[in-house]
């Protein structure tokens, strides 16, 4: 969200295409609000969770914001970086599901909608597509530091649009 916005304000200012990287990222940030929806239904959050979800979002938006406009290539670096690590988190659990550890419920409507599953999937089918896109978001976002790496802007590098 914090790129998209800042990439927007910057594309109105200097009266240039992103490349299609304010679409990406932005596509990025609304996929990542699913996966905290479908959390949110699946775990039925207590209050004292949801203001933790409000404090923790306040302190990081705020932070990124700041480290965005410091350095881009830092900060999609560190996002490819958490992504890898939610990766290995969906993994586990995924694990815990096969292991029965974790009940494999039935998906909820949420996630079956948005992710066209099928009317009978189950949490497991929707940890792996939530996993599939943490690492469509590493890659994202790995290739987008690269880009600032090589010195150049991101509008320069056609963004990968349309996974989600």
């Amino acid at each position: 969200m914090v790129g998209g916005m800042l990439l927007h304000l910057k594309s109105l200012r200097r009266f240039q295409h992103s490349g299609g990287w304010i679409k990406a990222l932005l596509e990025e940030a609304e996929n990542e609000r699913m996966h905290l929806m479908t959390m949110i239904e699946l775990v039925q959050p207590k209050w004292y969770e949801r203001m933790l979800v409000i404090t923790v979002q306040g302190v990081f938006f705020n932070a990124f914001f700041v480290l965005y406009l410091m350095s881009p290539k830092l900060a999609h670096r560190v996002v490819g970086y958490l992504e890898e690590e939610a990766i290995h988190s969906y993994t586990e659990y995924l694990k815990d599901i096969d292991e029965g550890k974790i009940e494999n419920v039935p998906a909820p409507a949420i996630a079956i909608d948005y992710w066209r599953l099928p009317k009978d999937a189950r949490l497991k089918d929707v940890i792996t597509v939530i996993r599939a896109d943490e690492a469509h978001h590493r890659d994202v976002n790995h290739f987008a530091s690269d880009i600032h790496f090589q010195g150049k802007e991101l509008r320069e590098s056609a963004a990968p649009i349309g996974y989600h």
